[in-house]
């Protein structure tokens, strides 16, 4: 298989005499800093925090701290290098971009496509959460229509303009963050016996009282990274939002510099939170959830609706962040010529109408499918797509271990984000990523581990194969060409 040809890292572009900013790519840099500065904060604040750590806690007691620890050092360490060969040349590919210049086209086109795959079925999975919520206040319109009308709304506020799309999304994250960060003001103050009114335990006494911080030993760490390792996707969009920002290096260059507080203190704070505030085996942790159950301990009233709210908000905010970077990927890869043309047209406000609409129309299918087979065919793609984000993560490495040179060679002045003890811990991460998917391999259970990498590998191989065939048939294409030259 051979490569596309070396292409030299973008230029900056200089701003027109108007003073405004730049179109780049088609596309037009309509968001502004505070937009990129909340969806890099939002980000890695998904729904899967706040309904899928009280499994986590469940299975591995307070050592889930270590679980989110490790996997938060893993997204720190994927984000530094994405960040290092995006603040160089922003793109809205992205990740995708980087892998076709330096693995090859085959690489670009296999991980855009799946990434995008895996966006659409993230559509269906929100879409019908966020109906069920809705359904719960209005039992008056059917589910089916709450998700109906909900993806129609987001698809709406894409179509509209990026600036939409960044307002809409600064909001919903907005409530994200307040609301985490209320918790662990409330859920400190009742820590340390400040908040009047409180039934939950004060110190840090649970933490070891209830059969030792490792209640479940050692192995139940591992587990826990299994249960929440994908809590965690989504903190890459950033880098995809900032080739349509005015100042797409220095967005880059500080949501990256800032994704070690994020995760510290929104998940491994958040967590700890809730493990010294009640027992790891407490039962109101599995029946209503971890942050319901510590906001019920610590006497906030109606915890269950406002956390109905909150996650509804997350929901809503994975929608227009999923369908956002589906139709960029989707752009991107008609860039490059391995999507159909059309979904690189950009209408008057610079949106890619075409891509927006593909993405949205195969999301709901998706939906449709959640509706009529919910045991077969949704659960497929359910399965099929669950490792996707961590063959994504695999793809970074490997592509910022060949693009660093690249960069050196042709533009070493936009270096300004460096991944830290390169190669070393490049290859490290690797690891840890390689024996994650590994590990996942021993969970044997319906819907498991197992049967999400190999029915997750086994998509990744027929795009593979078909990107194999592509680049033959353009290869033999342009012999054909040349030849009676």
């Amino acid at each position: 298989m051979t490569t596309r040809p070396p292409e030299p890292l973008a230029p900056d572009t200089a701003p027109p005499a108007s003073g405004q900013p730049p179109e780049q790519d088609g596309l037009k840099a309509g968001l502004k800093n505070r937009h990129l500065s909340m969806i890099a904060i939002g980000g890695v604040i998904g729904a899967g925090l706040f309904v899928g750590s009280a499994s986590g806690i469940t299975a591995a007691g307070p050592g889930i701290l270590l679980s989110y620890a490790l996997v938060g050092a893993l997204v720190v360490f994927v984000m530094r290098m994405l960040g290092e060969m995006a603040a160089a040349n922003p793109s809205s590919g992205s990740f995708s971009a980087y892998a076709d210049r330096a693995l090859g086209r085959w690489a670009g086109f296999s991980i855009g496509w799946l990434y995008w795959f895996f966006w659409v079925v993230v559509l269906a999975v929100e879409a019908t959460a966020g109906a069920v919520i809705l359904e719960s206040w209005v039992p008056a319109v059917p589910q089916w229509a709450w998700a109906l009308i909900v993806m129609v709304v987001l698809t709406a506020t894409n179509l509209a303009s990026v600036g939409s799309f960044g307002e809409f999304e600064f909001w919903f994250a907005g409530i994200k963050v307040v609301a985490i960060s209320g918790f662990i003001v409330l859920g400190g103050l009742a820590i340390f016996g400040l908040l009047p009114g409180s039934d939950a335990d004060t110190g840090f006494g649970n933490l070891t009282a209830h059969g030792g911080f490792l209640p479940e030993g050692p192995g139940a760490i591992l587990t826990g990274i299994l249960l929440v390792v994908f809590s965690f996707m989504g903190s890459e969009i950033v880098t995809l939002a900032a080739a349509e920002s005015p100042d797409a290096q220095r967005a880059v260059a500080k949501a990256t510099r800032s994704v070690i507080w994020r995760v510290g203190v929104f998940y491994v704070g958040s967590i700890l939170v809730v493990v010294a505030l009640l027992p790891w085996n407490d039962p109101s942790i599995a029946e209503k959830g971890s942050y319901v159950a510590a906001l019920d301990a610590i006497g906030i009233p109606h915890a269950g609706q406002i956390m109905n709210f909150i996650v509804l908000t997350a929901v809503l905010s994975c929608l227009n962040s999923g369908l956002y970077t589906a139709s960029r990927m989707a752009f991107s890869l008609g860039q490059r010529g391995d999507a159909p043309q059309s979904f690189v047209k950009t209408n008057t406000r610079g949106v890619p109408q075409t891509a927006i609409l593909a993405s949205v129309v195969f999301g709901f299918v998706a939906v449709a499918f959640n509706y009529l087979w919910p045991d077969t065919v949704f659960q497929f793609l359910l399965n099929s797509s669950g490792a996707v984000a961590l063959f994504v993560w695999l793809v970074i490495c490997f592509s910022q271990l060949k693009m660093r040179g690249i960069i050196l060679r042709e533009s070493p002045e936009k270096l300004v984000v460096r991944m830290w003890l390169f190669p070393y811990l490049t290859w490290a991460t690797i690891g840890m990523i390689s024996f994650v998917l590994l590990y996942m391999l021993t969970d044997e259970k319906e819907g498991g581990g197992r049967s999400q990498v190999l029915l997750s590998v086994l998509v990744a191989a027929i795009v593979i194969a078909i990107s194999f065939v592509r680049e033959r048939s353009r290869r033999k294409d342009t012999e054909d060409v040349v030849a009676p030259l």
